[in-house]
């Protein structure tokens, strides 16, 4: 049984398909299986993925969504370590070798990750910011509420334990691009979350990625917020100074009131907004998005 198995997802990105599969053969780590797993793909990913020898497929009969694909890999592999690549990123070949190191010299991190850099369909890198935010990085350590403010982990960025997902599950399939925000969360509760700063993944910035698609992206994000709000009243205490876990709360309150707001509900948007002033009267954003559930959605939005 390889160390490493490396859940390759794919679904209609057969342009970059081969370049991702190339960056995964060449790994100096050698000690890993390529899991493919296509989720339905009407163009020539089937095909192309049954001809490749060092590859396990899987192949959906529906289309499941990325949660559910990610679950039915975890399934086919027992592997020490489970690796998440999305078919249109890419790995430098020290990856693996380098989050492997990591998690043997460190028994309580649970999950590594990488720096990394955006590239556009050409695989040319992008300069700035083009999802609004740049690439993730943090300290190795216990990192929870850090993931309060956002999601700080690329999946394709992304080494777990096997273990993790034994012990708290794999991916919830309810949501449409946030599930693996919600796994790192999990795993982050119960472990250490290591970081390799290094620029090791490339994320692809394209027309068709599932990060474009803004209302669902918003649904799933209140339904995160809510979540998040309720794990962070079960924290054990003494685990963060109680300062900084009311900073966490009020910022968790007043994105859920800007998502609320997006999703129709500037009544329920201003009850959240209203909430975190209480635990953060410093945060100006919060009065002024306050006063915006007032205004037209549209208006709303563009103050954003």
């Amino acid at each position: 049984m390889a160390r490493v198995a490396v859940l390759l997802t794919c679904y209609n990105h057969f342009k970059y398909l081969p370049a991702a599969l190339e960056g995964v053969r060449r790994q100096t780590f050698r000690d890993f299986e390529i899991v493919a797993i296509d989720d339905g793909s009407k163009d020539d990913t089937r095909e192309w993925l049954r001809q490749q020898p060092d590859v396990h497929c899987i192949l959906n009969e529906t289309n499941l969504g990325t949660y559910a694909t990610l679950n039915v890999g975890l399934t086919s592999t027992s592997s020490e370590f489970v690796a998440v690549l999305n078919d249109d990123d890419l790995w430098e070949p020290e990856k693996l070798e380098r989050q492997v190191v990591l998690l043997d010299g460190n028994p309580k991190v649970g999950l590594v990750h990488t720096g990394g850099t955006f590239i556009d369909g050409e695989g040319i890198r992008t300069e700035g910011n083009p999802l609004g935010f740049a690439f993730p990085t943090f300290e190795t350590g216990d990192i929870l509420l850090g993931l309060v403010y956002e999601n700080k982990i690329i999946a394709s960025a992304a080494l777990a334990r096997r273990s993790c997902f034994d012990q708290l599950g794999g991916f919830n399939d309810g949501y449409f691009g946030s599930g693996d925000w919600e796994m790192w969360f999990r795993i982050a509760e119960a472990h250490d979350v290591g970081f390799v700063d290094a620029p090791l993944t490339h994320y692809r910035v394209h027309g068709a990625n599932a990060s474009h698609k803004l209302e669902r992206i918003w649904r799933d994000d209140e339904k995160l917020r809510m979540w998040i709000a309720d794990r962070l009243t079960k924290l054990t205490p003494g685990r963060f100074p109680e300062a900084d876990v009311q900073k966490a709360q009020a910022f968790n309150l007043a994105a859920l009131g800007t998502v609320k707001t997006l999703n129709g509900n500037p009544s329920g948007g201003r009850g959240c907004y209203a909430a975190s002033a209480k635990l953060d009267p410093t945060r100006w954003k919060t009065y002024a998005r306050y006063l915006a559930t007032f205004l037209p959605a549209s208006s709303f939005r563009k103050m954003l």
